[in-house]
């Protein structure tokens, strides 16, 4: 009860919220009216005012950028005390282009007591400004007359072909008898000789031919001065008769400096000429009230955006409300369901369907468990279609199994293939078969649609948990550290949480599930070995075997059975197996069996470490052979820590072979140390000491050897189908139950 309270509190504060949220929302649609063409509306205003005047003064700020503390409360007072005509924004007075911002600075603006206009700048620009500054405020260059002066706007941005401009501006001047020529452009022409952090050359107009053009036809037709923004200072240059002045004072990114502070350019016109000075302006903002101000704004302008946002907003608010009411006040029991009843199904035989993204002729742990399971389910009489992608040289003898055709091939050796997920015969084909409960074996792709017509055709699915993905990262398109630290175990997390239950390898594998939060009723379950077909080799097959491959009388033979490929740690064992050389003078043998995208290299590491005649890349075995190739050797080497379980370590026992592997979470179980192998750090000299046991010390080889034999025998094919009807059964029961329906079997 004591963990209740606060989220029941949490619960009706998000309820608050969303209501707060909405009233807002009401309340904003009704108070803040939707403009347009505001420069029409101020031009008309400052031609009222001062077209027969012949003195006036405006202020020039630059990098207000939706400055809401500084600019709204602290300059914009300042400004209508200034006593000045009308304000021009020299570019950036908004933080982005988006409609929030647009909207934030025209309720801003309204605070001044006096007309103002905006240049097109950079960040109205961004985020797709351009056409909300064209709708709200008009075009991005133009020009007008007040008084005895001209005013110019021009467009740095790109937006507008800078040819247009020049020639629209050089036909303006010409024809212009005013006394004085004001020009607004958002990016500086000329650099700014002062040490700033925020000095860069894009923060320039980095057109050399708009620029040249501009400055050629400034000198020629006598513009009195240009004012720039796009830089958190002032500066103020002579070129000829033109005054370039910089001005980035109003808001934003203002270091409170020598160099960058708080300013504006006031500007007067007389009739004797017209005089700039720089307002410097004694503000400060505490850090703190600066946070708390970025975030009010956040919060404030998200109703600016339309109802998407809005939308979007209260949806999230929603799910969090929906997701503590389930935490809150649904009654949750986290020990197994020991009334279930798995008899009925336990009784009679099954339909089950199986999702794979790789299966037979594809060598690999997954597809040869898949297999075994699919032979042992059939021999206690269930029937099991399983889809499977579809490969080049497969049989064309299967009618249980459902072949869909490749979208992508990834990996050498046809490792990696995205079925055609999107075929509408996929789902007859399962509707039709009518399986009881659905079977799948990876968390995305065909996994993902096993999933989904499980719940459209109402009946369970199981997940069997084969692989670590986290070690799969060089597959994936992604940044490395986020697939293997976040985006992998949230995959299996959501994706088993989804299923009914899940199936695992090890008690290891059950602990991590439960690490990373998976909720699944969990069915700790090895994968079944042939063990029989272990114990029936024919040792001539063997000899000859041996031959082939030139292994002498005397050689110790060691085996390890791998996928080629990255995340097999193949390269340590090499390194290893290089360095074991040196340390005894006992003949050996190194049998790798399996292959992969990374044959080439490894098979060059090999070459350079010399090991050519020892270490041997044997390539692919088909699976009735493996038998026959376990019994060559006499100590399994193992290095991979990408397994749930290694079910070739298992193989390797039945072949009376003891172990010795890398420490791992799917060899933690299996290997139990100085008993039936030894398992060690990922540590060279670690590994390289317990083979040297092994090879040098014949009675406890022959020690392990027993022991890993009897310990193998307890993983028929037989059994690991028994025991996984019986999860069938558990699961088929705990879904019909929460469903709240009463199935009796046939």
């Amino acid at each position: 009860m004591i963990r209740r309270k606060p989220l029941k509190a949490l619960f009706y504060l998000c309820l608050l919220i969303v209501t707060l949220l909405i009233g807002y929302k009401i309340y904003l649609d009704f108070f803040e009216p939707d403009y347009e063409a505001v420069h029409t509306e101020q031009l008309d205003r400052i031609h009222a005012g001062l077209d027969n005047a012949s003195e006036f003064s405006f202020a020039v700020v630059g990098n207000i950028n939706n400055s809401v503390g500084v600019f709204e409360r602290k300059i914009v007072p300042m400004l209508n005390r200034a006593n000045a005509d009308f304000l021009i924004s020299a570019g950036n007075a908004v933080s982005s282009g988006g409609e929030d911002k647009y909207r934030a600075i025209y309720r801003t603006l309204n605070r001044l007591d006096m007309p103002y206009l905006l240049t097109f700048g950079d960040n109205e620009f961004s985020n797709f400004g351009s056409f909300r500054f064209y709708e709200h405020f008009g075009p991005y260059f133009y020009s007008f007359k007040t008084g005895n002066s001209r005013f110019v706007f021009l467009d740095a941005t790109g937006k507008t072909p800078y040819q247009w401009q020049i020639r629209w501006l050089a036909d303006l001047l010409s024809e212009d008898d005013s006394e004085h020529r004001f020009v607004f452009i958002g990016e500086p022409l000329l650099p700014v000789n002062k040490d700033t952090l925020f000095d860069d050359e894009d923060n320039y107009l980095n057109n050399p031919a708009f620029r040249d053009e501009l400055m050629r036809l400034f000198d020629a037709y006598e513009v009195d001065a240009v004012f720039s923004a796009n830089l958190p200072l002032y500066s103020t240059q002579t070129k000829g008769s033109t005054r370039y002045i910089t001005t980035g004072g109003a808001g934003g990114l203002v270091m409170n400096d020598e160099t960058s502070f708080y300013h504006f350019v006031r500007v007067d016109v007389t009739k004797e000429g017209f005089t700039t000075r720089m307002e410097k302006l004694d503000i400060g903002q505490h850090p703190v009230f600066k946070q708390l101000e970025s975030l009010w704004f956040f919060i404030h302008s998200l109703f600016y955006v339309g109802y998407l946002n809005f939308i979007l907003l209260v949806a999230v608010m929603a799910l969090i409300t929906i997701k503590l009411y389930a935490l809150i006040f649904t009654d949750r029991d986290y020990y197994p369901d020991f009334e279930l009843d798995p008899s009925p199904w336990q009784k009679r035989p099954l339909k089950v369907a199986m999702f794979t993204n790789n299966y037979l002729p594809f060598i690999g742990g997954v597809p040869l468990s898949i297999d075994r399971l699919k032979r042992g389910l059939e021999a206690l009489h269930h029937s099991v279609l399983i889809v499977a992608p579809r490969y080049r040289d497969q049989s064309d003898d299967e009618p249980d199994v459902l072949r869909v055709p490749s979208l992508v091939t990834m990996g050498g050796q046809r490792e990696f293939r995205l079925a055609n997920i999107f075929l509408g015969r996929i789902r007859k084909r399962v509707k039709y078969f009518k399986p009881e409960i659905i079977h799948v074996h990876h968390p995305f792709w065909l996994g993902s649609l096993g999933l989904w017509v499980a719940r459209r055709l109402g009946i369970p699915a199981v997940y069997t948990y084969h692989t670590r993905l986290e070690h799969y990262a060089h597959f994936v398109p992604l940044p490395g550290l986020i697939f293997r630290n976040l985006i992998s175990h949230a995959l299996i997390k959501r994706f088993a949480n989804k299923c009914d239950g899940v199936i695992v390898p090890t008690y290891s594998a059950e602990d991590y599930l439960r690490m990373i939060g998976v909720k699944t009723p969990a069915f700790v379950q090895p994968t079944g070995i042939e063990y029989d077909t272990f114990q029936e080799v024919d040792t001539e097959a063997v000899e000859a075997l041996r031959q082939s491959f030139g292994i002498g009388p005397n050689d110790h033979v060691f085996v390890s059975v791998s996928r080629l490929s990255t995340e097999k740690n193949i390269d340590f064992m090499i390194e290893a197996i290089a360095g074991l050389a040196k340390k005894t003078d006992q003949t050996f043998r190194f049998l790798m069996i399996g292959e992969g995208h990374e044959h080439e290299r490894l098979q060059q590491r090999i070459d350079d470490l010399g090991l050519h005649d020892q270490f041997i890349l044997v390539g692919a075995v088909p699976p009735e052979k493996m038998a026959t190739y376990y019994h060559v050797g006499d100590t399994f080497l193992f290095a991979s820590k990408s397994e749930t379980q290694g079910m070739v370590i298992l193989e390797a026992m039945a072949a009376a072979l003891p172990v010795v592997a890398v420490r791992s979470s799917g060899i933690e179980d299996v290997v139990r140390d100085g008993h039936n192998g030894f398992k060690t750090p990922e540590n060279h000299d670690q590994w390289r000491a317990a083979v040297l046991r092994l090879l040098n010390e014949p009675e406890l080889h022959a020690s392990l050897s027993k022991n890993a034999l009897e310990f193998a025998g307890n993983f028929s094919t037989h059994q690991f189908a028994k025991d996984v009807t019986n999860v069938y059964a558990t699961v088929l029961a705990g879904y019909r139950k929460r469903q709240g329906r009463k199935t009796k079997a046939e």
